[in-house]
């Protein structure tokens, strides 16, 4: 997650949720293609309704970005954008036991 961040022209630091979810399922691809088990994801994420990572379901653009934006450092998902993910990641895995 740390390799996809841009800043916006109104200069927030941000990230595309559909690069998350391409980079997550490129790794587990990729694990596949090499017939060894992915060992863990990190994902940078809160439980809020924060306004930090670009898409997903809520369908965030740059106009939006600013209102509930709270990250000092790095840009999280947020609570709909973790669950999006982790099903996702749900997926993932079941494909890998069948």
């Amino acid at each position: 997650m740390h390799g996809n961040g841009l800043t916006t022209p109104t200069g927030y630091k941000t990230r595309r949720f559909d690069d998350v979810v391409d980079e997550v399922q490129g790794f587990f691809q990729a694990h596949r293609a090499a017939g060894t088990h992915p060992g863990g994801i990190h994902i940078e994420l809160t439980g809020d309704d924060v306004t930090e990572c670009l898409g997903g379901s809520e369908h965030i653009d740059e106009a939006t970005l600013a209102t509930r934006y709270e990250s000092l450092c790095d840009p999280r998902l947020n609570h709909m954008q973790s669950l999006e993910l982790a099903f996702l990641v749900a997926e993932e895995l079941a494909a890998a036991r069948s």
